[in-house]
């Protein structure tokens, strides 16, 4: 298990470092950019995740055949990730298109509006990108070379930084910059990929330059899974940006806090995706070999370690929180002083639910390796829909603040929504590690 996971772990690591250094580098230019980011960050990986689903599913399908010995099986569902790519081209301009009038909506000032209408639509226009990058990523990890995977995503967090720089201040696109520069980076994640995916080693084992044609059949198949895996992920980042645009919406103060403290909590989170990933991998890999016994220990192992790691690091993160929360916010801004005590705060309440977030998470992605889809998404859409929103509705506003008048107003603001957080995720670890439990995945069988 951890042979496997540790370079997935490392990789989501440097997602989380890249998050970072997003922020940082927004960071530079204002508060109100900062909470612009947030504003429209999770909602655009929440669009992206949705129809990204078929990459991941793209892991569950090459762990299975991998340990059924099914070679060329698992290199044609990678090329039909790639495919399966290709074919989001219009729908990610459609909704990049969209933009300004989704933005406007939100009722944002208009100086954080017009950051978060430059950050989106760049961002957005890159989305087959991530797609075909995320199905490459998840055939090294479905096969267990996860070292590959490091290596790409190395590439694309070591291309990032030097790209915001000259893009955001060296040709001055500011936020939209930051959005440029993680498309751009990603092309080159792309490119090393299939280099890789070509390479000698994998062209003799997996046949990898002869199962590139497309089967209508098997691209049904694989939208048929990444479809409720997209949902799932979709319905907790849609619910998670709804619960990030109001706090924004109190203002430039709770929305940067916010946005800050997401990305210094993601240190606990991303390494912890990293975890569940080879959890995902050797599930489907027992799964595939006719062992589900081994299949249900291998993912009682993944939520362990996922719940552990995850809430030593947020304690931690938390503590360090007065140290770490003044490197975001520029000293010039005259709300900065105000981010960091209100951020502080925040910190020791995300630290609450960072177990129940690691069983969330080392469940769902075990889940995921079992093929078992479905069930989790309409978990995920009750809870995010039926409790989360309208909770971070009532706990954040005040009387006339709010989207909804018909709904109760306590008025206990960013602390308020944050408290929300904590009932929810809660809930969504609880439930998703009984549904592992239950072995219901035993009786799934993928095509």
């Amino acid at each position: 298990m951890l042979l496997i996971a540790w370079p997935l772990f490392a990789n989501s690591s440097l997602q989380a470092v890249l998050n970072l250094t997003d922020t940082w580098f927004v960071g530079r230019i204002s508060a109100e950019a900062v909470a612009a980011i947030g504003a429209v960050h999770w909602l655009a990986l929440a669009v992206i995740l949705l129809l990204a689903g078929v990459g991941f599913a793209v892991q569950t399908l090459v762990a299975q055949s991998y340990g059924a010995g099914r070679f060329r099986r698992a290199a044609h569902v990678a090329w039909t990730g790639v495919w399966a790519a290709a074919l989001t081209v219009p729908l990610f301009v459609a909704v990049a298109w969209a933009g300004p009038w989704l933005v406007q909506a939100f009722g944002l000032t208009p100086a954080i509006t017009a950051h978060a209408i430059d950050y989106w639509q760049p961002r957005l226009l890159g989305g087959a990108i991530s797609v075909a990058l995320w199905a490459l990523l998840s055939f090294f990890s479905g096969i267990g070379r996860t070292r590959v995977t490091l290596s790409i995503n190395a590439v694309v967090a070591l291309c990032n930084p030097f790209l915001n720089e000259l893009l955001m201040f060296r040709l001055g696109l500011g936020v939209a910059g930051a959005a440029w520069a993680t498309s751009a980076a990603m092309v080159v994640g792309v490119a090393f990929g299939i280099t890789l995916f070509l390479h000698d080693g994998c062209r003799r084992r997996f046949a990898t330059d002869r199962t590139w044609r497309p089967r209508w059949r098997r691209l049904g198949a694989l939208f048929a899974l990444g479809i409720p895996m997209g949902l799932s992920i979709a319905f907790d980042l849609i619910a998670f940006a709804l619960f990030q645009v109001m706090q924004v919406r109190l203002g430039p103060v709770p929305g940067a806090a916010t946005q800050i403290v997401t990305m210094l909590t993601s240190v606990a989170f991303m390494p912890a995706v990293g975890l569940g990933m080879a959890g995902t991998t050797l599930v489907g890999q027992s799964i595939g070999a006719g062992h589900p016994d081994w299949a249900q220990r291998l993912g009682n192992a993944t939520i362990r370690l996922c719940a552990f790691y995850m809430v030593a690091i947020g304690v931690l993160v938390a503590l360090l929180g007065p140290l770490l929360m003044p490197l975001f916010v520029g000293a010039h801004d005259p709300d900065a002083r105000a981010v960091v005590e209100l951020g502080v705060t925040l910190l020791w309440i995300a630290a609450c639910y960072q177990f129940f977030d690691g069983l969330n998470l080392g469940a769902g992605f075990a889940l995921r390796g079992a093929g078992d889809a479905k069930v989790p998404a309409l978990i995920l859409l009750l809870l995010s829909w039926g409790l989360f929103v309208p909770l971070v509705h009532v706990l954040t506003f005040a009387p006339g603040q709010g989207w909804i008048e018909a709904l109760p107003a306590l008025g206990w603001g960013a602390t308020g929504g944050w408290a929300a957080a904590v009932v929810y995720v809660w809930l969504q670890g609880l439930l998703l590690t009984l549904r592992w439990r239950s072995r219901r995945w035993q009786s799934i069988r993928l095509r």
